[in-house]
């Protein structure tokens, strides 16, 4: 009996998308408490790429169709944005997702080097929860200022001026690129297993 074998997503894709989704976004949300703290804030430009190299690798082993990248990514955003985050990250969820899943699919889902920089694009969609601070900011620190304080507002404003934004973005890519390299090598044997050369 032959098995036929198709390009669209099935219950069991959006199963494993489901499952490795919610991994990535509770590993995310718990380091996302350190942001109670201002100073950490900027930092997860770096903790949260390096940090999610493990567990999106992991996807990655098990990923070999168009579209599941981009609902992955998508998803994220839309928690994101839900837990408050504003709708620039369901957009960048949404953008760096599909271009990552272009990335990875040039590579026929068979090449870690297509894998590395595919988390290194999907990893910009973290920017989209910083703009806020930098498209309407005023609007966003008053906002903030309600819920946090002035005096922590106080400390962000000083933290993430504006001239930090390009470097935030370009953080996101490089730490994303560590954190692809542990992952990968934390994920080698489901790579191997994967055929993922």
């Amino acid at each position: 009996m032959s098995i036929v074998k198709t390009n669209k997503l099935t219950n069991k894709d959006l199963v494993t998308v489901g499952i490795y989704t919610a991994i990535y976004v509770v590993s995310m949300m718990v380091v996302g408490f350190l942001g109670f703290i201002p100073v950490f804030i900027p930092l997860m430009t770096i903790l949260v790429p390096i940090l999610g190299g493990i567990p999106f690798m992991l996807f990655l082993s098990k990923t070999k169709k168009f579209g599941m990248i981009t609902l992955f990514s998508t998803i994220n955003g839309i928690v994101m944005f839900v837990a408050g985050m504003g709708i620039y990250v369901a957009i960048t969820g949404f953008v760096f997702g599909f271009l990552a899943d272009l990335i990875v699919k040039s590579g026929q889902y068979e090449s870690s080097k297509k894998a590395l920089f595919g988390y290194c694009v999907f990893t910009l969609w973290l920017f989209g929860n910083f703009l806020p601070f930098y498209v309407g900011r005023e609007a966003q620190l008053a906002m903030m200022t309600e819920g946090y304080g002035q005096e922590y507002v106080n400390a962000l404003s000083t933290l993430m001026p504006i001239n930090l934004a390009p470097v935030m973005f370009v953080a996101c890519f490089i730490f994303a690129l560590v954190g692809g390299v542990i992952g990968k090598a934390a994920c080698k044997k489901h790579f191997e297993r994967a055929g993922i050369l």
